[in-house]
């Protein structure tokens, strides 16, 4: 035990020295008020115990509806609605939060849980558990890893995600052009036919499917192509249900014929011979087809050496994963519309799936997050975050991933989109890079350890203002009457 100097005396050493010091010098009990006062001398920007939320605000930007919880102490913490969700999954929990404790992340998720659901219906939720756990953090002077339990990891591997190209030479090399960023494991829509997200172009699929003809006198929803500005003239239309090779058909008799397998399998393989077989490349984007088309679809691909399938099947059929799982050897990968650590515990017990995918700003937040990656390694299964949302999502997704005991890689969606990461620095070393060599530093900094760059935020804003007010619903009720 270290000693007061010889000169100081044990009454000085009390009475110079804070409350909580003075405790523990004195021999008495240290209350939960002095290891507070412990925290103020190194803490300037909260007393923890006193800090309520205050207000909600909601700011939309490409890609990330983020929302904004303000305190009583000046203090405010952010989070992501999921990218395709409503901002009312948020702003319709404001009520039900306001002049709570954010530090009580536990308590106010329990109270908001019930509220979310899976796919967008998580996005609220998370979106809150996300800006809590940060201004617990600010609060307390801590990164939100370490009220996890600590870090297992000091960086996060990154997977690089890469929209479709209408042939596997435009794709191999782009995905070439990814390794020599850095990227060290990546991943590519495959669809047959062939189209490309970037440029709109289609390629035909006549003969690449057998599936029943449209209802001519049916009213099909449709949906676009291609990402960006709104359809113009020569925007093609693709149509959803089961007159699309791209919609939901997994019961609209829809498969793949040999010239569709043929098509995909000289896809690969044109990929595999530019980029080499070194590195994992994973799949998505081919839709939820019936099971009998996927076994052929998936004994065709094995032997290119893909790092999975993701979503062949819908997460909810744990049967039906199970039964491709048992046909291929490639690894099935699922669980991005999941909520909650509890979702994917059928798909674990019945050994269904190799890779589970949250979306963390679906799945409940950063610890429900974690809480999944460590039931997958109790079932010897990898796990990966997806990860289509904005910076903020990023930052949260890394703190999850460096406290979950076996980690294997997050997505980044957004390579393609330039000064993406613009919008954030990180804290007290906005000069550092977030990525490095394919990988991403966990911060270090209090809360998320990142700040948001307001300049560049409000140049982005794409509707809706910039963190305009929402006392519009500071009394939303449930049908009870309760908030």
């Amino acid at each position: 035990m270290l000693q007061p100097e010889p000169n100081v005396s044990r009454r000085k050493f009390i009475t110079g020295s804070t409350s909580a010091t003075a405790a523990v010098a004195a021999g008495s009990l240290v209350t939960n008020a002095d290891l507070e006062n412990i925290a103020a001398d190194v803490n300037t920007n909260s007393g923890p115990s006193a800090l309520r939320i205050t207000d909600m605000r909601i700011a939309h930007t490409p890609r990330s509806m983020l929302m904004r919880l303000d305190t009583n102490q000046g203090v405010s913490g952010y989070g992501e609605i999921r990218y395709d969700a409503s901002r009312t999954r948020g702003l319709m929990l404001k009520s039900r939060i306001i002049g709570m404790n954010p530090c009580n992340v536990a308590e106010i998720f329990r109270k908001i849980k019930k509220q979310g659901g899976f796919g967008c219906a998580g996005g609220g939720v998370s979106a809150i558990e996300v800006a809590c756990w940060d201004l617990a953090g600010k609060a307390w002077n801590v990164p939100v890893w370490q009220m996890l339990g600590g870090k297992f990891r000091d960086r996060v591997r990154l997977y690089c995600d890469t929209t479709s190209r209408p042939t596997g030479e435009t794709m191999g090399q782009h995905l070439k052009e990814r390794m020599a960023a850095g990227w060290t494991f990546l991943k590519m829509d495959l669809r047959a036919g062939g189209s490309d997200e970037v440029t709109g172009r289609q390629g035909s699929t006549v003969g690449m499917y057998t599936r029943p003809a449209p209802d001519p006198t049916a009213s099909h929803p449709t949906r676009r192509a291609m990402a960006g500005p709104a359809p113009g003239p020569n925007t093609q239309m693709i149509p959803m249900g089961a007159d699309s090779p791209y919609g939901e058909h997994l019961f609209t008799s829809t498969f793949f014929t040999d010239k569709g397998l043929d098509w995909l399998a000289d896809y690969c393989e044109t990929v595999r011979s530019i980029v080499g077989y070194e590195i994992p490349i994973a799949t998505d984007h081919y839709g939820h087809f019936p099971i009998e088309t996927f076994i052929k679809f998936a004994r065709r691909l094995d032997k290119y050496n893909l790092a999975w399938y993701e979503d062949v099947v819908p997460w909810f059929y744990p049967d039906q994963l199970r039964r491709l799982k048992d046909a291929c050897t490639t690894p099935l990968c699922t669980g991005e519309d999941v909520y909650m650590a509890d979702g994917f515990k059928e798909l674990l017990e019945k050994q269904a799936i190799s890779v589970i995918h949250p979306d963390l700003a679906n799945m409940g937040g950063i610890l429900e997050t974690k809480k999944a990656i460590d039931l997958a390694t109790q079932y010897g299964v990898a796990s990966c975050i997806h990860n289509n949302n904005g910076p903020i999502t990023l930052f949260a997704c890394a703190h999850a991933a460096a406290a979950g005991e076996e980690f294997l890689a997050c997505e980044y969606h957004q390579a393609d989109v330039p000064n993406f990461l613009d919008r954030v620095k990180r804290t007290g070393k906005p000069n550092d890079p977030i990525f490095d060599r394919g990988y991403m530093v966990v911060p270090d900094a209090p809360g998320l350890g990142c700040d948001i760059q307001m300049d560049v935020l409000r140049a982005s804003v794409v509707e809706g203002g910039f963190f305009e007010p929402t006392t519009q619903w500071d009394n939303e009720v449930d049908f009870d009457g309760h908030m």
